[in-house]
């Protein structure tokens, strides 16, 4: 079998189970793949040896009755911490920090099988929308256009990338404020961010604790079923994972969606919105009511005050959450002068540590939560919080079943990309943050290219808990849609 690589989940999983194919020669054509794509900068800490010993274990047990990710290789992003592997978020202040346990969410896809063929690249502690803020510097996109170095997204950049150009089958993410979702958006792929509370958040690297989920990121909507699947479970260690019972998400994907009723919000029609990606949110619209589908029209009234919002409490979380890097007990300590005591060390390794966006961020969320601005600035961003929470209750109470808006305000725009304010950045998160601050499961489906031949992508928005639902409106969406479109290798 040739081009092992381009296997999906699900196909590579039916050839193993038959025989066709081992999980050591997929893995092994894997990290062959993965050594010849240093020029994408996906893979920032390998793994070849851990690799290896999995695919044979993998094979020993192979079997219909082997769990469905036996013997498939995933990149793991650098945020999930694996035990003495290498886990730094991307960040200088823990370098050489090796976890002396595994992160929930790894071990649960270890448990099923699989194969962590090496650490995935990321913004520094998932801050960013580009991929430019990683002390391993920026991850590509394998997609290419006039010989432009283009971001595959952020903060999952380095997972979407190593998706996209098959460098493994299948990667874990993180979603704060779209930080699947976009990334799949530019590079090409499936990513499905759940409910708030699905995914254990145990041994991940915190950014925003209120927000953080993690997620699937893979070649398509039945790969993402597979894949979400075995991340998902209580767990007791994370006082905000849910106590309920996983439904099988592949099962779910029929693909009828007869009956089903869609929202269009009228609040995501932007001032400025380019026309490819209004015609491409227009076609799959159509889409989903060929498939059968109601489309109906809906209100989200307090969507404009979702940037704002998140970009108070997420900072606020952030620099309570990494106010325990310190240079004390693991990770970077600054080299200290003659006569400095403990603050010089906490300045200095902070100052050494940290990049630039993450000391804004953490900047900003210090001011928002200090004596003075708590009220006039966090607690009003919480009580606007409650507000879009709200909004979407309402609409799903009238019987929506699931929203359909893009994913993202753009293609991949060029790596480099200068922004004088650093909200312009921001506001690549426009159709996403939405999602997170009312704890909703949201999942980008790439549904047709630009001008450029860049790939977009459309985002479906479901019920708290009904990811099963969800996925099946977005392989309907998938279905239809026909996206099979790839980047030409180049690296």
């Amino acid at each position: 079998m040739s081009d092992l690589t381009k296997l999906k989940i699900s196909e590579a999983r039916d050839a193993m189970r038959k025989g066709d194919v081992t999980s050591v020669e997929l893995t092994e054509a894997c990290l062959s793949a993965i050594d010849a794509a240093d020029a994408l900068g996906a893979f920032v800490h390998k793994t070849p040896e851990i690799a290896l010993e999995q695919a044979r274990a993998a094979d020993a047990r192979k079997g219909v009755d082997a769990p469905s990710l036996n013997g498939i290789p995933l990149g793991i992003k650098d945020l999930f911490c694996t035990k003495g592997v290498a886990s730094q978020a991307a960040s200088r202040i823990l370098e050489g920090f090796k976890p002396e346990y595994e992160s929930t969410v790894s071990s649960q896809l270890f448990a099923n099988g699989a194969v962590m063929l090496g650490k995935l690249n990321m913004d520094e502690f998932a801050m960013g929308s580009s991929n430019e803020t990683s002390c391993y510097g920026n991850a590509v996109n394998p997609w290419k256009v006039d010989d432009v170095a283009l971001t595959p997204g952020g903060s999952s950049g380095g997972s979407a990338a190593a998706v996209a150009a098959d460098l493994c089958l299948g990667a874990t993410g993180t979603d704060t404020g779209g930080s699947i979702r976009q990334p799949a958006a530019f590079t090409g792929i499936t990513g499905i961010k759940p409910t708030y509370g699905r995914c254990s958040r145990w041994g991940i690297v915190a950014f925003a604790s209120s927000l953080d989920q993690a997620g699937p990121m893979t070649k398509d909507v039945r790969d993402a079923a597979i894949m979400l699947q075995a991340m998902c479970g209580h767990d007791p260690k994370d006082s905000t994972s849910a106590d309920l019972a996983v439904p099988d998400f592949e099962a779910a994907l029929t693909g009828d969606i007869k009956g089903k009723t869609i929202g269009i919000p009228k609040e995501y029609r932007m001032d400025g919105m380019p026309a490819e990606i209004e015609k491409l949110w227009a076609d799959g619209a159509e889409m989903l009511k060929d498939a059968g589908a109601k489309l109906v029209d809906i209100s989200l009234p307090h969507t404009k005050y979702a940037l704002p919002a998140y970009y108070v409490i997420a900072p606020a979380e952030a620099s309570s959450n990494l106010a325990r890097y310190d240079g004390v007990r693991f990770g970077h300590r600054a080299k200290l002068a003659q006569g400095d005591g403990i603050t010089e060390m906490y300045e200095k390794t902070r100052a050494e540590g940290f990049g630039p966006e993450v000391q804004r961020r953490v900047m900003v969320g210090t001011y928002v939560l200090s004596a003075g601005f708590y009220d006039a600035y966090y607690n009003r961003a919480r009580r606007v919080r409650t507000l879009i929470k709200q909004d979407f209750e309402t609409v799903f109470a009238e019987g929506v079943d699931a929203i359909l808006t893009p994913a993202t305000p753009s293609a991949a725009f060029a790596l480099g990309t200068t922004h004088a304010d650093p909200v312009e950045m921001y506001l690549n998160d426009v159709f996403t943050v939405t999602v997170n601050l009312a704890g909703l499961p949201g999942i980008s489906v790439p549904t047709g290219l630009d001008a450029k031949g860049l790939p977009l992508g459309l985002q479906l928005i479901g019920r708290p808990w009904e990811e099963a639902d969800l996925l099946n409106i977005a392989y309907a969406l998938e279905g239809a849609a026909g996206f099979v479109a790839k980047p030409q290798k180049w690296w």
